[in-house]
């Protein structure tokens, strides 16, 4: 699904990745239309642009992804302003990618994300690792939690992995293995710790030190 509240870009968005092979299955000018459709098509990736009339993008991102954890959001945004992005990220999107990106580079983003993978504009990467690193030491709610399931070796290797801020395909690269296979790691990882998506593995990773761990 494509929001964005130019009509034209919409349309040429809607288009291009038409014309890549997805089915877009609804489009929205504004932030309560993008969520009145949203809930109503169910799409696996949303493509949003943050400055929206009627409700902000990141509102948009936040009620969408609250109400469907596995909904993955890429950012299209004219925006690289640090804020934009982090409270993108914070507000649940998967991805971030600026509309100076050509139509080639935004088809395999979408893609990217469509398969799990984070995507972010060069240079953009390393800012959100560093949001990471900097929620993980906000201290997370109490709660009387249970004993911390048990991983298998493989899946905290991953999960080293994931922490330091590897794609999806740089991890199966580096461990040999499908990038199937990983996803298949992270989504078990995700449901033992009763996580919702990469921004929360990340930070668990990161408080248990697992990003400075040797991998």
């Amino acid at each position: 699904m494509v929001v964005d509240d130019h009509p034209m870009w919409r349309d040429a968005v809607a288009r291009d990745l038409a014309a890549a092979g997805f089915d877009v299955v609804a489009t929205a000018g504004d932030g309560p239309e993008a969520v009145r459709r949203a809930r109503a098509a169910g799409p696996g990736v949303l493509v949003l642009d943050l400055n929206l009339p009627g409700m902000p993008g990141v509102r948009v991102c936040k009620e969408l992804v609250g109400a469907d954890p596995a909904l993955r959001v890429l950012v299209l945004s004219a925006s690289g302003e640090h804020a934009d992005v982090l409270e993108a990220v914070k507000s649940g999107a998967t991805g971030y990618l600026l509309k100076s990106a050509g139509a080639q580079e935004l088809i395999d983003a979408v893609r990217r994300t469509a398969a799990g993978d984070p995507v972010f504009t060069p240079g953009l990467a390393g800012l959100v690792l560093g949001e990471y690193r900097r929620l993980a030491t906000v201290p997370a709610p109490a709660a009387d939690e249970p004993k911390a399931p048990q991983l298998t070796d493989r899946e905290t290797e991953v999960l080293r992995l994931v922490a330091k801020g590897l794609s999806y395909k740089q991890i199966a690269e580096r461990l040999v293995i499908s990038h199937r296979t990983v996803q298949n790691h992270v989504q078990n990882t995700l449901g033992k710790l009763q996580l919702h998506n990469r921004v929360e593995l990340v930070r668990y990773a990161i408080e248990r030190g697992l990003d400075d761990a040797d991998a």
